[in-house]
């Protein structure tokens, strides 16, 4: 399990990199660059829900080794 979150953060932010890559910084609200904050967005809360999934189970593996 370790191995497929570390696979889907690195994957999480490499799509934020490459919606870095597509914003329009003189116009970053008209076109793609809306598409581009959404999807760093999205990735961006991605990568917290895999952090926070993988300490949840670092607890869980803690807590089953105390009983």
């Amino acid at each position: 399990m370790k191995i497929f979150t570390n696979i889907l953060v690195f994957l999480a932010i490499a799509l934020i990199l490459f919606n870095v890559t597509l914003l329009d910084f003189r116009n970053p609200f008209k076109g793609d660059s809306v598409v581009a904050f959404i999807g760093i967005a999205a990735s961006f809360c991605a990568v917290l829900i895999l952090l926070i999934f993988r300490m949840s189970k670092k607890i869980e593996e803690k807590s089953n080794d105390k009983f």
